[in-house]
Formats: C-alpha cells, structure tokens, sequence
C-alpha cells in the first residue's frame, strides 16, 4: 500500500471517524486500541465490508516496549507508516486542582504526552529521507483547553495538551527537512464519550450555547481538518495548530 495510516485510540470518537475517512480516502489502516478488542474489530470489520484494508493492534502507548511491538506487528502487517494520527488521550473526572493526586497527573501525562511522543519517535525513523523512508505526516490531536487552562475541570488535561502543542512545534521543525510534516488540530467541543469519563455525558450540551457557532462539533468535522492535514493539499503546512472549534 502507498498510503498506510496509524491512529491511536482509533476504535472510537474522532479516531473511528478518522479511520472511516481515512479509508474512503484509500488508506490502508492500523487501528490501534488499549483495552476495547470489541469495538476496534467492528470497525475493522466495517471498513473492510466496503472495500478498504484495515487491521486492528492493541497496545498500551503509555508503555515504551508496547509502542516498540506495535510499529514492528504493523511493519509486518502493512508495511512502512506514512502517515500518524496520535489520537489516544485520556482524562479523569472533573476535579479542582487542589484535590487532584500526583498519581492521576501522572497517568493523564503518561497517556497524553509521552504516548504522542513514544509513537512520533517510530514513526520519524520509518519516515525518514535518511532511514530509507519516503516522508510522511504526522498529526497529533490536541485540545482548545491547551489555550485555556481547564479550570474547574481538568486542568491535567489542559496541561498535557498545551505539552503537545509545544512538542508538535518543536518535532515540525526538527524533521522538515527529513520530508515529515507535523501539525496539531485542536478540537473544541465535540460529542465524544469522552465527556462520560469525565463524570458529565452531557457535558457539550451545557457548553454548547457558549460556542459562537451555538453548537458541539461532530467527530467527522475534526477528522476532516486531520486527513486534510495530511494530505498533498496541505503540502506546505508544518509546525501549525489547526482549532476546530466552531471559533470558541
């Protein structure tokens, strides 16, 4: 395949929409999920009822040794990455600063910033001019709260997220010349289950009349700025931090 995408956390959310595209759009995907076999096979199944290639590789990216395994089983499976999406992140419930443990700070940065950082390493090496590889693009999801700081809520979560920020900056610029590409895209407020592991499922709702736009974004919409961003129609783009917030 020309064309092979690896997305983290890819079983649902913004990731399942991502996968769904990213077939369409003629690449042959790696889903890569933590603990949910069900849900990535079904997806598999899925893209591959209609035509696409797709397979589906558990590991928990927090863990350098599984991140390791995970590129060799998709080398062997698909062959050389060209594209990433690093759309595995987690958060706790909502919470005060002050009640928060230094172990549940530590599990959100583990997940959300080494795990980004950990499947950027393998995928720079395969990609790499210099490796032998034939560049690629890499996209990292972030969040608006990077940019606001999540009070009241989760600002662990903010926290990774303005770490990946930086880091999308600071990776753009060492491998540009090496013929990667690296952005970010930032949703806003999206109707994702991601509200529901943070004690609210109805949490974009609450929100939502607060947007400009007066309404939460759909998974698709944020899958559309990503497989844009790692298209040939963003060929000139590095280093740059999509929002895809209906302008909050």
């Amino acid at each position: 395949m020309d064309k092979i995408i690896l997305i983290t956390g890819g079983s649902r959310g913004i990731g399942k929409a991502t996968a769904m595209k990213a077939a369409k759009k003629g690449y042959a995907v790696c889903i890569n999920y933590k603990s949910n076999k069900a849900a990535a096979e079904d997806l598999v199944n899925t893209i591959v009822s209609t035509g696409g290639t797709a397979i589906a590789l558990q590991a928990d990216i927090s863990v350098e040794e599984e991140v390791i395994n995970l590129f060799k089983s998709l080398d062997d499976s698909l062959g050389r990455i060209t594209a990433l999406v690093n759309n595995a992140g987690i958060l706790d419930t909502q919470s005060l600063v002050v009640n928060m443990t230094a172990e549940r700070f530590q599990r959100v940065f583990a997940t959300n910033v080494l795990g980004t950082f950990l499947c950027a390493k393998e995928a720079v090496k395969r990609m790499s001019l210099q490796n032998g590889g034939n560049g690629g693009a890499i996209v990292n999801v972030s969040s608006k709260a990077s940019t606001h700081g999540g009070s009241f809520e989760y600002v662990d979560y903010a926290s990774s997220k303005g770490a990946v920020d930086t880091f999308t900056m600071g990776l753009a610029k060492e491998v540009a010349a090496d013929g990667i590409r690296v952005n970010g895209v930032r949703p806003g407020v999206i109707y994702t289950d991601i509200h529901a592991s943070g004690g609210e499922a109805g949490r974009v709702d609450r929100i939502a009349p607060t947007v400009p736009m007066k309404r939460g974004g759909q998974p698709e919409e944020v899958a559309d700025a990503i497989l844009w961003l790692l298209s040939n129609e963003a060929s000139y783009i590095t280093g740059v931090l999509v929002d895809v917030t209906g302008g909050r």
